[in-house]
């Protein structure tokens, strides 16, 4: 009887971890443990929560932490589809998972506000304008690309592997301060509002994004206050 009850407790305890609900009501599954077992899931989630307007988040649904092909093919840590979160169980840290969760909340947002966010182009403007101006610098720097590769404001992997792979995100992070918010928001359109979404929720000052980019910022205050 007691080696039964022992059983059913450990159980209980292992479905509660792997299987709960965040005080929002967002269903959690740990398809697959975390690699680093020091991460508090449910203090990030919180954080998330405490940091995230309830507004912004109306379309997650569910968080999976789990290996998924995606991560492999696609060499990333996280992603957004169909109302779920999907966090890589590699995930180094609590800071990490944090603006993991936070950036692939960003483009769920993008989903329901697109119409907001890009009708007027405003944002699109800015950001090409933005690519052009690194265009130059990378071209006197010796790291020659047509001006037609960086005029494309959607996600081309050809773009992304001069950025990564040509260029390093060693060198593009010193030519991107004061230009953009990190060395991988000049990626794409999508990725230039992600980088700034968690900017905007990760640093209460938001003297560093409005200078740098005022439109993007326009855009999140108008977010932010939607509902």
């Amino acid at each position: 009887m007691l080696i039964d009850y022992l059983m059913n407790t450990q159980k209980n305890l292992v479905e509660k971890l792997s299987n709960f609900y965040t005080p929002a009501g967002i269903h959690v599954y740990v398809k697959d443990k975390l690699i680093n077992q020091e991460i508090d899931l449910e203090n990030v989630l919180g954080r998330v929560e405490d940091v995230i307007p309830s507004h912004l988040r109306s379309e997650m649904e569910m968080v999976i932490i789990g290996w998924f092909d995606e991560f492999e093919e696609q060499k990333i840590s996280a992603f957004y589809k169909d109302g779920a979160l999907h966090l890589s169980p590699a995930t180094v840290d609590d800071e990490s998972l944090f603006d993991d969760a936070v950036h692939e909340i960003a483009h769920s947002v993008e989903e329901m506000y697109s119409y907001e966010i890009y009708s007027d182009q405003k944002l699109k403007k800015e950001f090409l304008r933005k690519r052009k101006y690194l265009h130059d610098m990378l071209w006197e720097k010796g790291f020659k690309a047509p001006l037609s590769l960086f005029m494309d404001s959607e996600y081309d992997e050809d773009f992304d592997m001069f950025l990564y792979k040509t260029v390093g995100y060693d060198k593009l992070s010193s030519m991107c301060q004061g230009l953009f918010i990190t060395a991988y928001a000049p990626t794409s359109l999508r990725e230039y509002f992600a980088t700034g979404f968690l900017e905007f929720y990760l640093e209460p000052n938001h003297n560093f994004l409005k200078k740098t980019s005022p439109q993007l910022y326009k855009k999140l205050i108008v977010l932010q206050n939607q509902d």
